[in-house]
């Protein structure tokens, strides 16, 4: 019998929670996204973080947990080879990736797959290196406006993106030019995880800024997922942020796009207050965006309070007949060296006005818990090939 009428999945992106046993491997010493935060501001105003269990699960600086947490809360670790957006929101829905994406991190893009690029879209890249989306800009976006070239860069992450000024690029031409590249990267040899369309406005250095027209074109999921499923027995599958562009549209039912994090949130509560039967899934990016990839720690613990003023509005919302799950999808250390995502494990954090009590639950090695717990909710069977085992028992 079904528990919940609706559940709430909301991703805050890259809020890890510290290091994997493996997390060397990636190159990652010692990482702790919540815990270091925490831990170089003292404290963090989030009450209702801290009601839900995020302190009980992980004590950090000045913090500790409250004596009856409302939700019950554990540890999840990822079994996919990976530390990207992409394969940690695949896995939450039952895809484990063993083979992760290519990255050109060291060597920037091969000069063929550049000579087709500048063939098809008939204009001359500039960059081709790993590069801070923001510096990028501000070292070459002089340049672009004036050649009338295009801005071709990646990262640590399996990526392509392709910088384009919204005023002398046009923002269709240059979603265009990255629907071209997506196409030219679904090659072996050149495949990444996603292309990514970063629109900016200005005329000049210290002027520049990126706007909130990101668009990502990501790989279809290596198989159906818990969304799928969702979505073929009738059940609404409402996507808010970037959910839709990681699944490529797959599994869902309507999809809204955010501006910002704080703007997602908004959305979710709004669509707390609308009747619908399923899953709204929320991807909040601006953790990882604005402040985890800018090593920006202060920026990052204004945007965990800002979250948390609005969780607080949701919880309010919510129903009897609602689950809500906070989640991550990998960490984002703002006090580790370099920019990239780094391997950690992510919190679960569940919570309905349904439950008798909180808690501890046991840590879990996989992400798919969540989506196969969602499944179960709504009756629902996992695809074949799909991992996870459910908890909906354990949240009571």
């Amino acid at each position: 019998m079904e528990r919940y009428k609706r559940v709430f999945l909301i991703v805050l992106d890259s809020l890890g929670i510290g290091a994997m046993p493996d997390s060397l491997k990636f190159g990652d010493d010692r990482v702790d996204t919540f815990g270091h935060i925490v831990d170089t501001m003292g404290s963090l105003d989030i009450p209702n973080l801290e009601r839900l269990g995020m302190l009980n699960l992980h004590p950090a600086g000045e913090m500790k947990g409250v004596e009856h947490p409302a939700g019950r809360y554990m540890r999840l670790g990822e079994m996919s080879d990976s530390k990207d957006t992409m394969t940690g929101h695949w896995e939450m829905m039952g895809i484990r990736t063993e083979k992760p994406f290519k990255t050109f991190t060291d060597t920037g893009f091969p000069p063929e797959l550049i000579a087709e690029l500048e063939k098809q879209c008939g204009k001359k890249v500039i960059g081709n290196k790993s590069a801070s989306g923001t510096e990028i800009i501000e070292e070459l976006g002089e340049e672009e406006i004036r050649t009338g070239a295009m801005i071709v860069y990646t990262s640590a992450d399996s990526v392509l993106q392709i910088c384009g000024n919204e005023e002398t690029f046009d923002l269709q031409n240059l979603y265009r030019c990255c629907e071209i590249a997506r196409e030219i990267t679904m090659k072996d040899e050149w495949k990444v995880g996603r292309v990514i369309a970063r629109p900016y406005v200005g005329k000049k250095k210290g002027e520049f800024r990126r706007t909130s027209n990101r668009h990502d074109y990501a790989l279809k999921p290596s198989g159906p997922t818990a969304l799928n499923a969702l979505k073929d027995a009738g059940m609404d599958v409402i996507a808010v942020g970037k959910i839709n562009d990681i699944f490529c549209g797959e599994g869902i039912t309507e999809t809204y796009h955010s501006d910002s994090s704080v703007h997602g949130m908004e959305q979710t509560i709004d669509l707390s207050k609308k009747e619908f039967h399923g899953l709204c899934f929320v991807n909040l990016v601006d953790f990882d965006a604005l402040w985890g990839h800018r090593r920006d720690v202060t920026g990052y613990a204004g945007e965990i309070e800002k979250f948390d003023k609005n969780l607080g509005v949701l919880m309010e919302q919510l129903t009897k007949d609602d689950l809500l799950i906070l989640t991550a999808d990998h960490g984002n250390d703002p006090t580790y060296t370099g920019t990239d995502h780094t391997r950690e494990y992510v919190p679960f954090l569940a919570y309905s006005k349904k439950m008798k009590k909180g808690g501890a639950l046991e840590e879990k090695d996989t992400f798919a818990v969540i989506g196969a717990t969602i499944a179960e909710n709504f009756g629902v069977e996992m695809p074949p090939g799909t991992i996870g085992r459910s908890v909906l028992d354990e949240l009571i």
